[in-house]
């Protein structure tokens, strides 16, 4: 017993150990570290601590951007906002948005021109404007504010009053200079002259939203702003230095292990010198992209810069930058309060679960605080945070309690927890104590588990296992500390489950007990899952069968049935194992044959394409036959089926047959509406004669396989001649892009839309110039497809605004694809592009695409004025009719032409 110990339990402890370090630390170090990840965010959502009640949120939802306009708005919303909370009595304003670059109003150009015109000429001699005055600004040092407030003269909000006296050279009366002889204007003209240089004046401050905003910030003092930063681990020094107001919010010098970025970009500078302080809003995701940690400070270059939610908390606190320290190289303290942070800063978060479906911090439509419906008075002595959870102006985090959290929340809750002492720690003990625990489970495994018996040995595991997870959920739950248990956890599990398996010889055990099995049972087992569909799960049973004449006759009929799915591979290895009993049985080697002949082709409607694919001739192997259709070889792939050549025996016709394996896309209660309403688009398409769209000859329905029999096109789509080295001759695109809009003019007028205008659904000739536009219908089939792959159907490069959002689209969707479409072809890029999904369908829906004379010169700019028009954002100011569209561009031929 001893030596056995010794030479086999002891040992297999030992390796299994080693095994499971290797793999818990090196190879698949992240996948161990997401157990203590999950344990962390189910600790947080069982907790019930209770956020700060001086928290509110102001959201930039869709209901504000529908009720005040499109994003970016104006600033002097932003500094109306900021104006009504000051009155309120908020004690901080966290305005969340960036302000990076100045907004310059079009009629502020206009005006400023004006007024440099005036200054500049004999009126201003009269009557000069009012120098603008810069508002006392938080950020900036006291000597700046003073010499800035030297040489203005007037406030930037009002123009002095002109006052008329006979000795002001302005109101006509004698000059002091009795040697000018020049005529002196008539007292009304000067005050006319004085009336327009006040509204010139008040012009330009009411357009100058950048003043305004900054004037509000000035004046609440109170407000903080973000600023966000790139390109991480700098390898030079920075171009510029930062500027002296950007420098004041530092919080110490650089040296730390925090991460470093080279590229800053800071507010603008009015706004950040009226700023009482300036926060980073980077956010630094798990490896899963989950939020859980703050980074309360981050360096660049040589200093270091704290958080928005820190700046936010500290100056609720009446905190100032310089109260914001770093300890000790890896902990941060705000004022008297010290927070325990990993070496890299950050601050291990809490987040706040909702309670009876109410979330943590009460949470307002900037629209309806704007607009009186919520009572400003609600906001007094409040930290009151403003930013985006619009969709599609702003990004999106998962974190513990949430799959999807505005930047503003995530802000909310870390200052809450700032603020609470909410946030969780880790004491610097807290590793040597975690690798205690690994170490003496491993000598628990190693050589006392092999030793107890199994009863003793199952209580003393579980008792270990209960003990160190509650111990690291009470932690975390009452003290806000988190020890990670997890590993160890799932380390002692596994190591009693394979020390107890060993002992025990479940090999052995599993073996008798399958050689026990009995072979009716398998029988009844199989022929049930046969007749359910589960073939595999059939063959499975059949197999553990004792091999005589009656199973053979089970395998056989199995065979057909994996032959009648068109899975002649599956059928092949049914018939190879019957053949390893008995292979004169029936017709066993000429089912074999044909099964082999057909595994080397890829058999039509099986596999894992939809659709299937080619089937090719060989010994007895008969072509399949789509309804009338013989099938000859296969055309291409498509995202939902595939395409062959096929021929009408009957008439000798030459068709393409695109199949669509609509039992393998639809669920089973909708199967049958999506077959009708495949016929009925199938028909309606059908009834479009036009030459240039393709002509559908037939419809209907083989085994699983719907169909659509259609005119076989030769050429190719227009996707290669959609890359810049490949584009088309423009007068060719001008002639395809017209007859295109015309074809769609015919099919709308029939009440048809395509919804899937691109390249890829327009076939070319060259030699010819025919043009074919394909796939009429079959957008709308596929519209409500649950795809295995859950991927959503269509193009969104292509698609208008209506259809990105969802709204009922007509032909008029159709002719916004074709101008993209015309676009591309002229260019050689997409008229909309972007990194994620939801960019480009902010793009699409609010952002103007760049002009095509820009990209090719070499363009007459009437193609500007077409494609302006077909991507027009705005429905009614688009092309409403394919023909609109055509003649233009022929127009525009016409022009160069001419």
């Amino acid at each position: 017993m001893k030596k056995g110990f010794w030479t086999a339990d002891w040992f297999f402890g030992l390796v299994f150990s080693l095994l499971f370090f290797v793999l818990a630390f090196v190879v698949y170090a992240d996948s161990f570290s997401r157990l203590e990840t999950f344990a962390y965010d189910l600790g947080m959502r069982t907790s019930n601590a209770e956020p700060s009640d001086r928290i509110a949120i102001i959201e930039i939802d869709d209901a504000s951007i529908e009720a005040i306009g499109r994003w970016p708005w104006p600033r002097n919303l932003h500094a109306a906002m900021i104006d009504r909370l000051a009155e309120a009595g908020a004690k901080v304003i966290g305005l969340g948005v960036l302000f990076s670059e100045s907004q310059r109003d079009p009629g502020l150009l206009y005006v400023e021109d004006l007024a440099r015109f005036y200054d500049e000429s004999a009126l201003g001699e009269y009557a000069p404007l009012p120098q603008v005055v810069e508002p006392a600004l938080a950020n900036e040092p006291a000597g700046e504010a003073a010499a800035d407030a030297g040489v203005a003269t007037a406030s930037a909000g009002a123009a002095p009053t002109a006052t008329v006296t006979a000795d002001d050279p302005v109101a006509g009366g004698m000059t002091n200079n009795p040697a000018e002889t020049e005529p002196v204007p008539p007292a009304d003209l000067v005050n006319d002259l004085v009336t327009l240089r006040e509204r010139l004046a008040s012009a330009r401050d009411v357009l100058d939203t950048d003043a305004q905003l900054t004037e509000s910030i000035a004046r609440a003092g109170n407000v903080v702003v973000p600023f966000t930063m790139n390109a991480p681990f700098p390898l030079g020094n920075p171009d510029e230095d930062l500027p002296v107001w950007m420098l004041a919010n530092a919080i110490g010098a650089g040296g730390s292990t925090a991460m470093n970025y080279g590229e800053i970009q800071p507010p603008i500078e009015s706004v950040g010198k009226a700023a009482a302080g300036i926060g980073h809003l980077m956010q630094l995701p798990d490896a899963d992209g989950a939020l859980r940690f703050e980074p309360l400070a981050l360096e660049y270059y040589d200093v270091m810069f704290p958080s928005f939610a820190l700046v936010v908390a500290a100056k609720s606190l009446n905190l100032r930058p310089e109260d914001i320290r770093i300890v000790a190289g890896d902990n941060v303290a705000l004022g008297n309060l010290e927070i325990g942070t990993t070496p890299g800063l950050l601050m291990y978060n809490y987040y706040y679960n909702p309670q009876d479906n109410t979330q943590p911090f009460p949470s307002y439509s900037f629209a309806d605080v704007f607009q009186g419906v919520i009572p400003i008075e609600r906001f007094e002595d409040r930290i009151v945070l403003i930013g985006s959870t619009a969709l599609g102006i702003g990004d999106s985090f998962a974190t513990p309690v949430s799959p999807t959290m505005a930047p503003v929340s995530v802000a909310a809750h870390t200052i809450s927890a700032l603020l609470q002492e909410d946030f969780f720690t880790r004491p610097g003990w807290a590793d040597d104590l975690e690798t205690g625990v690994l170490l003496l489970i491993a000598i628990y495994l190693i050589a006392l588990l092999p030793r107890l018996k199994p009863g003793t040995a199952a209580v003393i595991s579980l008792a270990l296992l209960l003990a160190m997870v509650a111990a690291e959920f009470s932690l975390l739950g009452s003290e806000n500390i988190w020890l990670r248990f997890m590993v160890p956890a799932v380390f002692l599990l596994t190591g009693h489950l394979l020390v107890t398996i060993k002992r025990a010889r479940v090999t052995d055990m599993i073996r008798i007990r399958s050689e026990a099995e009995g072979a009716e049972s398998n029988r009844m087992l199989g022929l049930a899952f046969q007749g359910q569909g589960q073939l595999d799960m059939a063959f499975e049973k059949f197999r553990k069968c004792p091999m005589d004449d009656s199973v053979m006759d089970l395998l056989y009929n199995l065979a057909l049935d994996y032959e009648r799915k068109r899975q002649h591979n599956k059928a092949g290895a049914v018939y190879a194992f019957m053949a390893d009993h008995n292979p004169n049985y029936r017709d066993l080697k000429q089912r074999m044959k044909r099964a082999k002949a057909m595994e080397e082709t890829v058999v039509l409607g099986g596999g894992s394409h939809p659709g299937g694919t080619l089937v090719l001739d060989g010994d007895d192997i008969q072509k399949p036959m789509l309804g009338r259709y013989q099938v000859e070889r296969e055309l291409g792939k498509g995202a939902m089926g595939v395409v062959y050549l096929g021929r009408d025996p009957k008439i000798n016709r030459v068709v393409a047959i695109k199949t669509m394996a609509l039992s393998q896309e639809f669920e089973e209660d909708e199967l049958e509406d999506v077959k009708q309403r495949f016929f009925r688009e199938a028909e309606t398409a059908g009834r479009l004669n036009h030459p240039n769209i393709v002509t559908i000859y037939d419809a209907g329905e083989e085994h699983d396989l719907a169909y659509i029999a259609m005119e076989f096109l030769k050429g190719q789509d227009l996707v290669p001649f959609t890359k810049a080295d490949k584009l088309l001759p423009f007068e060719k695109v001008f002639d395809i892009i017209a007859r295109s809009a015309e074809a769609l003019e015919f099919a709308h007028q029939q009440g048809v839309v395509h919804r899937d205008i691109k390249p890829a659904n327009m076939m070319y000739e060259a030699d010819s110039g025919s043009l074919k536009i394909t796939d009429f219908g079959i957008a709308r089939i596929t519209d409500s497809s649950k795809t295995k792959t859950g991927m959503v159907l269509g193009t969104p490069s292509y698609m208008s605004p209506e259809q990105l959002s969802g709204q009922k689209v007509d032909g008029r969707s159709d002719l916004f694809s074709l101008g993209a479409t015309f676009y591309q072809l002229l260019t050689g890029q997409l008229p909309f592009r972007a990194d994620s999904m939801a960019t480009l369908m902010y793009k699409i829906a609010n952002e103007e695409h760049a002009p095509v004379t820009l990209l090719r010169p070499d363009l007459p700019e009437c193609v500007d004025a077409v494609i302006n028009r077909a991507l027009e954002k705005d429905i009614g100011r688009r092309y409403q009719r394919g023909s609109e569209m055509a003649t233009d561009i022929r127009s525009c031929v016409a022009v160069l032409a001419g």
